[in-house]
């Protein structure tokens, strides 16, 4: 049976080597089209010009010159109408562009990989695609239609006279080569200005997230210092791009300018060597103008041709990218049977030579059992959790759940079934009840106050002024850290997942938050759950069957906690071993406390 999911038109990926579907390639034929009339109407007033000189004047006919006027008048007016209506099917040839490209391209930045570079190509995503929407709706999307019309011009031109013609022929040639050197000058200039803009714009989302302890800690200053010497940075070289592309833009209008002047300089020379007559040479003059156009509009707009082109290359290269996310077949709902074997988990960044963070892990975990992972920090503990609910893919060995690997699982089936506290909580801007439900608009209230309940929060939750519906920010307030830490566990166990992942889930808690959470680790174990559990503390493995020390990437030993806890208690510390928090510390892991508690 395949998921539901899948067959949900806000599924559909792309063609890799295409971002253009046949309807919207249509469209831009459709643009073509329209551009021809458009095109071949920007001759009327030319043409009109060399009727006034040449047979109006000559003739003194009021007659003529009225017809002629009419018929301009109404050229003008479907010239009018039909640039109108290909701007406005460039805009909406945007608008689908992106209403089609948005979710299904986010997604996949989103499941793409790993590490800080996905997570900026996750962040670059929708500004890419809307770079593309912006450019199909700006005139210099309509000067590319109008490219293929510059031979045309200068052929009508040379019509007039040959010389005009190899006049206009070389003005185009010079304004061109312009626009290469402009093209390849100014390229390092704007890319560079650009990722120092996207830098200064993180730093600052950094700040106001974390503005209360910046303020609290006495780094409010030196950290608005810092963004502002990012943003000085960004401002020199936006200034140096635009500086660069002002001075090419400027050129390359006075240089058109010239040229317009130019012709008109040679057609009137051409005039008084009875060569020409008075209305070719205006309309040569116009009709260069006129040819000249988009190469001006090209120069002028290259800054944002050039940021359209990387995010054309950036989408097809995500698009093209292995799909981690593709539709799988939804399995039955397993049992708690949680399977690693020799897993290794290289970083995601730095040099591929790195030593691994995993090293051969191996372990099991059964229906109702509890396995508590203990090591320093630094030892993989987190990156071992993020491996076990998929947020990491491993580089070597396998990870299976109820006999299948997680890959196996759709990702809305495994999201389902494993239930995970992170160490850092974040929540959704959003209400109580919508953040423990996992944004689930179908999610039954009383699902939701079940998983509450499980987590020992419905009371808390029913003493605020808004209950369940009380808004949250992302960083959970107004809720104190503990009751951030409770509600993340209610979160996590909504759905009674088969697999519960906590991270140290009491870091934050007090003495009722410690009591909710062994009831909650109890009571998953009692509906046949498999619980891991990292912690510091003790308190938190007070309900595991199993401990499990990781030393740099390895399992170091395992054994059942009073013998665990008897063996670590009794382990010299040294700055060699590098786990300062396993033994010998009160603060961080009192063993020597744990054993009593234990007994008691």
């Amino acid at each position: 049976m395949m998921s539901p999911a899948a067959d949900r038109p806000d599924r559909a990926r792309p063609d890799p080597r295409d971002l253009l579907t046949p309807k919207a390639q249509s469209v831009i034929w459709g643009i073509g089209a329209i551009s021809v009339f458009t095109n071949l109407l920007m001759l009327t007033g030319p043409l009109f010009m060399l009727q006034i000189y040449d047979r109006v004047l000559a003739s003194r006919s009021e007659a003529t010159l009225v017809v002629l006027l009419g018929l301009v008048a109404f050229l003008y007016l479907m010239l009018g109408l039909l640039d109108h209506a290909r701007a406005r099917i460039g805009a909406r040839l945007g608008a689908d562009l992106q209403q089609r490209l948005d979710l299904a391209v986010f997604r996949r930045a989103l499941t793409a990989g790993n590490g800080r570079a996905a997570r900026r190509g996750a962040a670059q995503a929708p500004q890419d695609v809307a770079l593309l929407q912006q450019l199909a709706g700006s005139p210099v999307f309509m000067a590319l239609f109008d490219f293929p019309w510059v031979p045309l011009f200068l052929i009508v031109i040379a019509l007039l006279h040959p010389l005009l013609g190899l006049f206009a022929l070389g003005a185009t040639l010079v304004l061109a080569m312009l626009s290469l050197v402009n093209m390849r000058l100014n390229r390092a200039r704007i890319a560079e200005g650009a990722r120092a803009a996207a830098s200064s714009e993180q730093t600052a989302r950094q700040l106001v997230a974390q503005s209360p302890a910046l303020g609290t800690l006495g780094m409010l200053e030196p950290a608005l210092a810092g963004w502002a010497r990012q943003r000085l940075e960004a401002l020199h070289l936006a200034i140096a791009a635009n500086d660069g592309t002002g001075r090419f833009g400027a050129s390359a209008k006075a240089l058109r300018l010239f040229l317009q002047s130019a012709i008109l300089g040679l057609g009137a020379w051409l005039v008084l060597s009875a060569g020409l007559s008075p209305g070719a040479m205006i309309a040569a003059s116009i009709i260069l103008g006129r040819a000249l156009a988009p190469l001006d509009q090209v120069i002028g707009a290259w800054p944002q041709v050039q940021a359209a082109r990387a995010a054309m290359s950036r989408l097809q290269g995500l698009l093209a990218a292995p799909d981690n996310d593709h539709a799988r077949t939804e399995l039955p709902h397993p049992t708690a049977e949680l399977s690693v074997r020799g897993l290794v988990v290289h970083r995601r960044e730095g040099a591929s030579a790195a030593p691994p963070v995993l090293r051969g892990v191996s372990l099991a975990l059964h229906p109702g059992e509890a396995l508590g992972i203990i090591g320093a920090s630094g030892a993989g503990k987190s990156t071992l959790v993020e491996a076990l609910v998929g947020g990491l893919s491993a580089d070597a060995g396998e990870i299976r759940l109820g006999g299948a690997r997680l890959a196996h699982y759709a990702p809305a089936q495994l999201g389902r079934l494993i239930g995970y506290l992170p160490q850092r909580v974040v929540f959704f801007p959003g209400r109580l009840r919508d953040n423990i439900a996992r944004l689930d608009p179908d999610a039954p209230d009383a699902a939701v106050i079940a998983a509450a309940k499980a987590a020992g929060v419905h009371e808390v939750i029913l003493s605020l002024p808004e209950g369940y519906d009380t808004w949250i920010e992302a960083d959970g307030r107004p809720l104190s850290g503990g009751q951030v830490q409770r509600v993340a566990l209610a979160r996590a166990l909504f759905g009674d997942p088969v697999l519960l992942v906590l991270d140290e889930p009491n870091a934050h808690l007090d003495g009722a938050g410690a009591a909710a959470l062994d009831a909650a680790i109890r009571a998953a174990k009692a509906r046949e759950a498999a619980v891991l559990i990292t912690a510091h503390r003790p308190a938190a493995l007070a309900n595991c069957d199993q401990i499990l020390l990781l030393d740099a990437g390895r399992i170091a030993s395992a054994g059942p906690p009073d013998a665990m806890l008897r063996k670590l208690a009794q382990t010299p510390t040294t700055p060699e071993r590098g786990s300062p928090d396993l033994a010998g510390s009160a603060i961080i892991f009192p063993w020597a406390s744990s054993s009593a508690e234990s007994q008691s």
